[in-house]
């Protein structure tokens, strides 16, 4: 298992709460590319990172860094 970064889109927080939609806006990045998803359970250590100065290249700069195994949970919109 590869490394894994888990981040929080806040686009689509705001986009929600905009338009009163429950999209998945936990971005799960691994090799396989990206998956968003309500819940994300990491099995296993991992650690928060902040590097405001060096964000992602998607622009977060906070994330969770893990190479445990993560179980993702997408729940249906209400």
């Amino acid at each position: 298992m590869g490394r894994t970064r888990i981040h929080v889109n806040t686009h689509k927080i705001k986009s929600n709460a905009k338009h009163g939609t429950n999209v998945p806006t936990l971005a799960v990045k691994s090799r396989k590319g990206t998956e968003y998803c309500h819940e994300v359970e990491v099995l296993g250590p991992s650690r928060v990172i902040y590097r405001p100065d060096k964000p992602l290249s998607c622009g977060a700069r906070v994330w969770i860094e893990t190479e445990a195994d993560v179980v993702k949970v997408l729940h249906d919109e209400d």
